[in-house]
């Protein structure tokens, strides 16, 4: 398996990837599959500033990784939100670990403080895999998002990266204090 940034060359797979949890489950809240455009415009809104990281075997893209800012407001810009996706038919094989443990490292390298993580409920492999990277459970918003018929729950996890270790410094020159 091979980890490394994600590029543009890598929107169809990953889009497809995104597609398939659009289509088929309740882990993703949108409704209709998006365009290879549209996941691509999202991409290039965020990866400059965070980390995409993408899991490739065999030449085939397996899985990505990404994380973008939790809030608008400056005061939440050491906090990220994590997002994770691997192709259904490749679970289960340590690609979600190794994408997140990558993701955290470049994240603790940086100036982020703190990792949210987003998981409709019920989902007992994410839960798992997002304590054993050490995230906490924080809450749980209870019928906020409505899917094929049903209420569906979001858990809340939370990782602490640079706890103690250092204080926020002002933002940087030209942030917009929205």
């Amino acid at each position: 398996m091979i980890l490394r940034d994600f590029a543009a060359a890598d929107v169809p797979a990953a889009n497809a990837i995104t597609n398939h949890y659009i289509r088929h489950t309740q882990i993703h809240f949108a409704y209709e599959p998006e365009s290879d455009a549209d996941f691509e415009a999202y991409w290039r809104g965020g990866h400059r500033r965070f980390p995409w990281i993408v899991a490739e075997v065999d030449g085939r893209v397996v899985g990505y990784c990404k994380c973008g800012a939790w809030r608008d407001r400056v005061a939440y810009r050491r906090t990220v939100e994590a997002g994770l996706y691997v192709a259904s038919d490749c679970q289960r094989r340590g690609i979600g670990r190794a994408l997140y443990t990558e993701l955290l490292a470049r994240l603790d390298a940086s100036d982020v403080h703190t990792v949210v993580a987003g998981i409709a409920l019920p989902n007992e492999a994410s839960v798992r895999l997002h304590e054993a990277l050490g995230f906490q459970p924080v809450g749980t918003f209870r019928e906020v998002g409505w899917k094929f018929d049903q209420w569906c729950d979001v858990g809340f996890w939370q990782l602490m990266l640079r706890a103690g270790r250092c204080a926020a410094s002002e933002p940087p020159a030209g942030s917009p204090n929205t």
